[in-house]
């Protein structure tokens, strides 16, 4: 067998997408490929393929690498050509940096681990039960609330696998599985990080039973910690004394992630394909596999796929901005006046487009540097000393300092606003560890929304397009005044109150201060219903800004 289908990840694969390079059951290529240009990909049996590849290989134009026991067996083979490896220290010293804070993609092993953890999340009620005002002893609510879990994982780990989930848990104690509990939630980290869109409730869940679990009342009642290190590509090459193989020129090539849209798609795959082949034939050892190579260049692909995906919204929607509102044009102008459509801001409309573009650039800023700000997250929840239930007006949460978060995201702060060359406009302020952001995971948690709400928006304003040319709408978008004035209407709705200081009830909450004009974005977000151009939204596939979209 190739594995088991990408898209659901719990059936068996069995067929191969030439175009995509991914394996599918035949439910999930059917749904994934049933109009657009996917419809048109190309499928060969399973059999064909030997290995399971990642989201972004195609490896149909390049035969399948063996692993090479000698290393001299490669070099006597004519059909593989051995080039001589060149080494960019100092590009290569980027990858390598960059490698510290991507974690490893999930093996097919971790995966059976990362869906016992999920399923056991999903019926406990840890934060229900702790996280609530009570005049019972909170560690005897921990001990007690962990203690359920643990009987939960150890439970589901038999149903799984019951012959080793019989020696687990026979005449064993909670510390004789201490590497079972480690590796299981560290899993569950390394999965939310690479799929921030994931595990979007038990995530939650599992980081504040770990906060609590590293207390040391805890640790000395269980006798055992629960957390683990981060599995990075780094630390895994690290450990097998193969960091060369991040200088190779060939990485970038192997890892890029390349656009469906791109008019030379083909050509790049096919180059990927080979960049590949060469690195695992070249790097290839009795202790780095041909696996643990694709799994590591994977791992790579995924991290440039995931910041690609969501810095692209934002670059379209600076995109748009440059283009309709660098001057005001066809009467539409971005100024707002305090009190006026809600908006608690007063600026000209030079202003405001200086205060949409600088928030949309310090967005992708803080996009790009989302892995190392998990890292950072997990540090100041899981290291970063005790928090404090406080009631935020919105419930119980957590109050803790977030130093490692905070000295991270001022310095991106830093960065967005010398490389601005327009004046700075607004607060400067970062809400981090008060009662508007009451700790790292909150913080975090709003950033990886940015293009949730973005994607809505770039999607219809593109889709009008294809309205206009419809005989069924374009009698309609006419009516409107036209394809290029529904496009400003709704991007001028956008830019202006989006960003005019709503979304709190005072000032300081909302405002113009950097979580503030996250606020207002989401503030002009759950008014879209009353817009009067929200039916183009649905006309265009709309249902929510949580992520979903309909083509």
């Amino acid at each position: 067998m190739g594995g088991m289908c990408v898209e659901c990840e719990d059936t068996d694969a069995s067929v191969s997408c030439l175009d995509c390079g991914d394996l599918y059951c035949d439910l999930c290529f059917q749904a994934q490929h049933r109009s657009g240009r996917r419809a048109k990909h190309r499928t060969a049996p399973l059999q064909t393929a030997s290995v399971r590849p990642s989201s972004a290989q195609v490896i149909e134009s390049t035969p399948a690498v063996p692993t090479p026991a000698p290393v001299a067996a490669v070099e006597k083979k004519e059909a593989v050509e051995v080039a001589p490896r060149s080494v960019n220290v100092k590009d290569g010293q980027v990858v390598v940096t960059k490698a510290k804070f991507i974690p490893m993609r999930l093996s097919e092993d971790e995966r059976v681990l990362f869906n016992l953890l999920d399923a056991s999340l999903n019926v406990s009620e840890y934060t229900d039960k702790v996280d609530i005002l009570s005049y019972r002893s909170p560690v005897k609510r921990i001990v007690s609330e962990l203690t359920d879990l643990f009987n939960i994982m150890s439970g589901m780990m038999v149903a799984s696998n019951f012959r080793n989930g019989k020696k687990m848990v026979l005449g064993r104690k909670y510390q004789d599985n201490a590497d079972f509990f480690k590796s299981v939630f560290e899993i569950g980290r390394r999965y939310k990080i690479m799929n921030p869109e994931c595990m979007r409730n038990n995530y939650g869940k599992m980081i504040y039973l770990l906060q609590d679990a590293s207390m040391s009342e805890i640790e000395d009642y269980f006798e055992f910690s629960c957390i683990e290190e981060t599995h990075t590509v780094h630390s895994f090459l690290e450990a097998k004394g193969a960091l060369d193989l991040l200088l190779d020129p060939d990485v970038p090539i192997a890892t890029r992630s390349i656009s469906d849209k791109s008019s030379n798609a083909v050509h790049e795959r096919q180059e990927k394909a080979a960049a590949i082949a060469s690195l695992c034939s070249h790097y290839t050892t009795k202790d780095l596999t041909a696996d643990d190579i694709r799994l590591c260049l994977a791992s790579i692909d995924d991290n440039n796929s995931y910041l690609a995906l969501n810095c692209d919204p934002i670059t379209k929607m600076q995109e748009h901005l440059e283009h309709y509102f660098f001057t005001p044009s066809n009467g539409f102008s971005l100024d707002i006046r305090a009190g006026k459509n809600g908006a608690r801001l007063t600026h000209n409309h030079k202003t405001q487009y200086a205060y949409a573009m600088q928030s949309l650039e310090l967005w992708k800023n803080i996009t790009l540097e989302m892995f190392p700000l998990w890292f950072a997250v997990e540090e100041d929840l899981l290291h970063g000393g005790g928090y404090r239930l406080r009631d935020t007006g919105q419930g119980l949460n957590r109050m803790q300092r977030a130093p490692e978060t905070s000295q991270l995201v001022h310095g991106i702060l830093h960065k967005t606003q010398k490389n601005s060359n327009m004046s700075w406009v607004g607060s400067s302020v970062i809400h981090l560890g008060d009662h508007n952001v009451p700790n790292a995971l909150m913080f975090i948690d709003k950033y990886t929304q940015v293009s949730r709400i973005l994607s809505p928006i770039v999607q219809t304003v593109d889709f009008i397009q294809r309205m206009e040319h419809d005989p069924n709408t374009a009698l309609y978008i006419a009516s409107m005044g036209g394809a290029e004035k529904l496009r400003q209407m709704i991007l001028a709705d956008f830019f202006k109150h989006g960003f005019d200081g709503s979304g709190a009830d005072n000032f300081f909450d909302a405002g113009s201060c950097i979580d503030g004009r996250l606020t207002s974005a989401w503030n002009w977000c759950s008014k879209i219903e009353k817009k009067p151009f929200y039916h183009i939204f649905l006309m265009a596939g709309f249902v929510g800004f949580d992520g979903s979209f309909e083509k």
